[in-house]
């Protein structure tokens, strides 16, 4: 019915803005947009799919949130083992927080999960760091905070295997 038309190659960058801009004015759907069109002509741009990745798991806490599985489905594109390790992570945790947020059934036994693998993926990522980058060592706390904070989260009485890896 419609054809998506291509961004120039050029483009890129001023495109790159305009999807930070947007996250940042609470729009990520046009900042996933955006990024869809970078992609689509250069598929490997690593700074489009860390924004990409940033933009799905934004709307998680939406009404009618996207599934996490698409924005870990992005990760195998990363190039680096700290990378991948590290949006893993924090695709867990912002699920987790939605989860934390949402008042549904079982929601703090599903956030409780999240947080924990959420930090089982930043201390990977703690130990494949660049020097000076203690990212993960910031989020690992935030995560072992909120469990803190909230005596309520607890495992699931079974505790069930992780529902993703980085190998995916």
């Amino acid at each position: 019915m419609w054809t998506l038309k291509r961004l120039r190659p050029e483009a890129i960058p001023t495109a790159l803005e305009k999807a930070e801009r947007y996250r940042l004015l609470n729009q990520p759907e046009l900042a996933q947009s955006i990024c869809e069109d970078i992609l689509a002509i250069d598929p490997d741009h690593q700074e489009a799919l860390v924004t990409l990745i940033l933009a799905i798991t934004d709307r998680f806490q939406e009404p009618r949130p996207p599934s996490p599985r698409q924005a870990l489905d992005l990760l195998a594109r990363l190039q680096g083992a700290y990378e991948r390790a590290y949006y893993a992570g924090l695709i867990a945790e912002r699920e987790g927080l939605a989860w934390l947020r949402s008042g549904k059934p079982h929601s703090s036994q599903h956030a409780y999960t999240c947080f924990r693998q959420a930090m089982e993926y930043y201390e990977r990522a703690e130990a494949l760091r660049p020097q000076h980058n203690d990212d993960a060592i910031l989020r690992w706390n935030t995560c072992v905070r909120i469990l803190l904070a909230y005596p309520d989260l607890t495992p699931p009485p079974e505790t069930a295997e992780a529902t993703y890896s980085l190998e995916d």
